[in-house]
């Protein structure tokens, strides 16, 4: 028997529909599935990043509590009475002016000292063909695994000599003359730059050092971002360094301005101390805020070639 035309159209016409109604399904299987991955996944990090967080909150709490409610016992997270006169007492408590300025003074010299040092030699390890420049660069390599402490001695000692104690010296000038983490990590991030854009710049006339400047510094913000912020992080927060070879303390920096406020004054204006040390972390926060995005995409095309 034949169907008629009408049965076969009412067969289709039911048919439709319910092919309809399992891809909408489906479709809605598939997003609730993607919102269900993305809720874990936010879940975890929410979960790992209390860890964090928690001790910078418990920081700035305790910057806002009176001396007597810091050692209560047993501890409160938030204070009775949030005292906001602590952080400029803090800030006249100590020279806190002085150590501030000392901070930001050998962090950016630190920071231009290693930029200009390691760029360069980066850019020769990565561009330029000359005889041994892999062993070369084996060997700048093989200086990570010294520790400072077999250095240490034998640097201060040259640094005595020179008459750099007591000054800032120690803490800048080396940075002039390159770091193997940070000429590692510029000569990666070179290296993933098409050779070609330099050989035309070569082919047009620029020199070497003008190639470096128009062609490739342009092309390396985020990894110069990644070794700026990385360099500012370790001399911010140096304290070693400035300990053995600082004595003055009109020249003291901040981290080490705050070991001394510790130890002279312990628990007795523990508030102050905190709340001191809160205005340390601000510029790092700061710095992080507003070159995130630029570190983070360092961070992830540096390293991508070899």
């Amino acid at each position: 028997m034949v169907s008629s035309p009408l049965n076969s159209a009412g067969h289709l016409g039911r048919g439709a529909p319910s092919q309809t109604r399992k891809q909408t399904l489906h479709s809605r299987s598939a997003i609730a599935k993607r919102w269900l991955t993305t809720l874990s996944k936010h879940a975890v990090l929410i979960f790992f990043g209390v860890f964090f967080v928690l001790p910078l909150v418990w920081m700035l709490t305790t910057a806002l509590k009176t001396d007597p409610e810091v050692l209560r016992y047993p501890p409160t997270l938030l204070p009775a009475t949030p005292i906001w006169q602590n952080f400029p007492d803090a800030f006249n408590f100590v020279p806190f002016g002085t150590y501030v300025r000392n901070s930001l003074w050998v962090s950016f010299t630190s920071v231009v000292g290693t930029l200009l040092s390691c760029t360069l030699a980066a850019y020769g390890f990565s561009r330029l063909e000359w005889k041994g420049r892999d062993v070369l660069f084996i060997l700048v390599l093989s200086t990570l695994m010294l520790p400072y402490q077999v250095t240490m001695v034998p640097l201060y000692v040259l640094f005595n000599s020179f008459g750099w104690v007591n000054t800032f010296n120690p803490l800048i000038i080396p940075h002039f003359f390159g770091n193997a983490f940070f000429i590692f990590l510029l000569r990666q991030f070179f290296l993933g730059i098409p050779k070609d854009l330099s050989d035309a710049a070569v082919m047009d006339g620029c020199s070497d050092l003008r190639v470096l400047w128009s062609v490739i510094l342009p092309l390396a913000r985020p990894a110069l971002m990644v070794v700026t912020l990385f360099q500012f992080l370790s001399s911010w927060n140096e304290f070693l360094t400035p300990l053995i070879y600082l004595n003055d303390k009109e020249l003291f920096t901040i981290s080490l301005g705050l070991a001394t406020m510790r130890s002279a004054y312990g628990l007795s204006r523990f508030s102050l101390i905190m709340a001191a040390t809160s205005l340390f972390v601000v510029p790092v926060i700061i710095l992080f805020f507003f070159a995130q995005k630029t570190f983070i995409q360092g961070i992830t095309f540096t390293g991508m070639k070899g």
